[in-house]
């Protein structure tokens, strides 16, 4: 029940760090450049296309061989149907046409909490996100280095984003810089907090997958929390 209000709760504090950076402005991540790209050319809202989207690199990365996680099908729906509802409730939506200093902490509070909400909701250790599953499938396949494939990723769908309307800036160049640091200080944040415990057995399997597949959220992989016998460490205490 822990792991699953930590699920949940990473996820919700991850749809909230993207509203944050849609109402600054700026230029939105990758992915999201995408998602808001499909939402101007259809029918479907900002968060029903990241559920749309998300649902489908699932499938893809389902037939490429990945393994699909309960927390995986979980990120694909719950990320989208969180920015649907925040964003109806207007959430700091007043703030949107706020001068430049004021969208720029937007901006920064935004991607901080992307940073925060990602190692609960690894940390869960219910399974990769969806991109993290594409990403770790075509490595697997093409062989490829793992930030080669993410770059070719990541660059090919801001390109389609950017093409279909989706929002690129100086948002986009600092959640590229931005994000992985973030990460990095969550995770050592929760290792040093009452939340973290060491992992058993089985339980380091999915922190050291888990930790792999982070790759492909922040571009960078953040070392796996451990104790101070270097043992792993889950994220949160379940």
């Amino acid at each position: 029940m822990a792991r699953t209000l930590f699920l949940v709760g990473g996820l919700f504090l991850f749809a909230l760090g993207i509203v944050l950076m849609v109402q600054a402005g700026l230029g939105l991540s990758p992915w999201d450049v995408l998602n808001q790209g499909v939402a101007e050319h259809t029918p479907l809202s900002f968060g029903a296309a990241n559920i749309a989207i998300s649902v489908a690199v699932v499938a893809l990365a389902w037939r490429l061989g990945a393994r699909i996680g309960p927390g995986t099908v979980a990120n694909a729906i719950l990320i989208g149907v969180f920015v649907d509802l925040l964003l109806r409730l207007g959430v700091v939506s007043d703030l949107s046409n706020a001068g430049l200093a004021s969208r720029t902490l937007m901006l920064a509070g935004g991607i901080g909490l992307i940073g925060l909400a990602t190692p609960l909701y690894i940390g869960a250790g219910m399974g990769a996100g969806p991109r993290d599953s594409l990403m770790l499938s075509l490595t697997r396949r093409t062989r490829g280095r793992v930030g080669i494939v993410r770059t070719f990723l990541e660059a090919t769908v801001t390109v389609i984003g950017f093409s279909l309307g989706g929002t690129v800036g100086i948002g986009t160049l600092a959640f590229a810089f931005g994000i992985g640091p973030a990460v990095d200080a969550s995770f050592a944040l929760l290792a040093r907090s009452a939340l973290a415990v060491p992992a058993s057995g089985s339980d380091r399997g999915q922190r050291l997958e888990a930790s792999s597949a982070e790759r492909a959220e922040t571009g960078n992989a953040p070392p796996l929390a451990t104790d101070d016998a270097g043992m792993p460490v889950s994220c949160v205490r379940v």
